[in-house]
């Protein structure tokens, strides 16, 4: 592969809605990210992945989009993204729209018109059927397939006008499109143009391993104790999907200059499948997202039924992936984004260890081969949120998951309310804590989702004054990659591959090694030098010790204790 500015990039990514808000009204909006340009300069990111600001009703805070060429006026006017965009090039940093495209808002006026009559032009922009044969329209297992929707109930719905049903693998206000029907990607190649056009730099694509469906919509397996098939089969890396995104390079990005990045977001994609769509050689997208790492404390009943992750999976699974796209393709690294609950509460200690446990594990992502995203927030340390009632969540993915399992299924609402606390997306979606004064700096009004009360001590102001906090680290880990070409494009080879509380590895290119140990346990961690040859003299670039860093090799390390080495 030959070397491309996103190598030695990282990305940070903005989710508007509770990033920083400008007009009091409890929303973040454009002009708050404005305000705010300068954090993300001294952190020293190359990139930010905005989360959609597009037109939409807000059912799955904005994933539901019904223009993709209207800012939604919560966020703010078309000439505020033009002032963001210019303020964001005249920092070097570049701006990545999220673009949704499996499915759309049922408001959106394809939709609108598509649902309008069973003969209508665009009817086949989405995915109507009939119900099943013998059935009436509405009637319990009437729906065309037995597939369930990500946010519980059927994946159909009942258009009562048309008689029809149609799909959507989301919310019912989130019909899936029919990439089958080329108008649709006409369409959508059209919007992504016009967006390029105005500047932006690439697009984050969501759920983009899900635009090519097979078109006889079987049903699927259902589980044991299950309510629905598993579809997945039938809905992920379809049979056109790899012509469908390489038709889009070739539309989109073929003869445009390479400071473009593209990103698929791919749950379930494999190593051998990330491999293709991240080949070079075959024009279709720059990196992936995968989610194997993030599914690891997940256990048999899917993310809600956690389960522990130890640290040899944890380290065996990113290694997998390390060695997997070593030679072809290339690897988002992240822990946090708007979907997953804080990573320092979940694979590390939200109490005692904070900050290190922070540091720790920012240290082990950024400084593997791929390209690293910060979510707003993780470069100081927040956690997840004591939520205490169902009342304080507004995620709909998580209400519609409490109303399942407890008026549907049964299950103790005290047990389903642990599991949203441990896992919920509203973990993420809290307001970014900028002080410690009234609502965490993030807005005069009424937020939309309360503050994380730690915001009094876990805050922006008071981390970029402290040259010991987990922002200082991340700074110097993204410095470290700006300035080491083994950490944008050397080699990998994991080390100690059997100790259970060290996540160690070298990074190398024929001029410069790395080697990176990292404690990822509470306990000390004591490790053999032996089995570390020729780093006795190296010295240490990076360290999440402060004042304490260790010289060289010690043959411990302290609790979550993070030590770089170079020769």
């Amino acid at each position: 592969m030959n070397d491309t500015w996103w190598q030695s990039a990282v990305v940070y990514q903005v989710y508007p809605r509770s990033f920083a808000d400008s007009d009091g009204d409890g929303i973040g909006d454009l002009r708050g990210v404005i305000q705010h340009l300068d954090h993300l300069q001294a952190l020293g990111v190359d990139v930010v992945w905005l989360s959609p600001i597009y037109a939409s009703p807000h059912d799955d805070n904005g994933y539901d989009i019904s223009d993709y060429q209207r800012i939604d006026p919560l966020f703010g006017t078309l000439d505020d993204f033009d002032e963001l965009l210019a303020g964001m090039h005249e920092r070097g940093i570049k701006l990545v729209m999220d673009l949704v495209v499996n499915h759309t808002s049922d408001e959106h006026p394809w939709f609108v018109e598509s649902a309008s009559s069973r003969d209508n032009p665009k009817r086949d922009w989405y995915w109507w059927r009939p119900p099943r044969d013998g059935a009436q329209p509405g009637e319990h297992g009437a729906e065309p397939t037995n597939w369930g929707s990500f946010f519980s109930g059927s994946a159909w719905q009942l258009d009562e006008q048309t008689g029809e049903y149609y799909l959507h693998l989301f919310s019912r206000k989130q019909p899936d499109l029919n990439w089958e029907n080329p108008e649709v990607r006409d369409a959508v190649y059209a919007m992504m143009n016009w967006w390029l056009d105005r500047g932006v730099d690439g697009f984050r694509m969501d759920v983009v391993n899900f635009l090519s469906k097979d078109t006889a919509l079987p049903d699927g397996v259902v589980p044991t104790g299950g309510l629905y098939g598993d579809a997945y089969p039938f809905f992920a890396q379809g049979p056109r999907i790899h012509e469908f995104l390489h038709e889009m390079h070739e539309r989109v990005f073929a003869g445009r200059d390479d400071r473009y990045l593209t990103v698929g977001e791919m749950p379930g994609v494999d190593i051998a499948e990330a491999r293709r769509f991240t080949d070079p050689a075959r024009g279709e997208l720059d990196m992936v997202f995968q989610f194997e790492h993030v599914d690891l404390d997940h256990g048999p009943g899917g993310k809600w039924d956690h389960r522990g992750a130890s640290v040899l999976e944890l380290k065996r699974n990113l290694a997998q992936w390390q060695e997997g796209l070593a030679e072809v393709g290339w690897n988002s690294l992240y822990w946090n984004n708007h979907d997953q609950p804080r990573v320092v509460s979940r694979f590390g200690d939200d109490g005692e260890h904070r900050v290190a446990s922070a540091k720790a594990l920012g240290t082990v992502l950024h400084l593997l081969r791929g390209t690293p995203y910060v979510y707003q927030g993780e470069e100081l340390g927040m956690t997840n949120v004591p939520f205490d009632t169902i009342d304080d969540f507004r995620d709909i993915e998580t209400l519609n998951h409490y109303a399942e399992a407890v008026d549907l299924l049964g299950e103790p609402a005290d047990e389903v309310l642990a599991a949203l606390r441990r896992t919920s997306r509203d973990n993420a979606r809290t307001p970014m804590q900028w002080t410690a004064g009234p609502n965490a700096g993030f807005t005069t009004g009424e937020p939309w989702i309360a503050p994380n009360p730690n915001f009094t001590e876990i805050n922006a102001e008071a981390a970029r004054s402290d040259d010991d906090s987990v922002f200082a680290h991340y700074r110097a880990l993204i410095d470290l990659r700006h300035r080491s070409r083994a950490v944008a494009v050397g080699g990998f080879e994991l080390v100690l591959p059997d100790h259970e509380q060290i996540f160690a590895y070298e990074r190398s290119t024929a001029d410069e090694s790395l080697l990176v140990l990292v404690n990822l346990t509470g306990d000390v961690a004591q490790y053999d030098d032996a089995a570390l040859p020729g780093w006795g003299d190296a010295r240490v670039v990076l360290s999440s010790g402060g004042a304490a860093a260790p010289a060289g090799l010690t043959g411990s390390l302290r609790a979550w204790e993070a030590v770089v080495l170079q020769r």
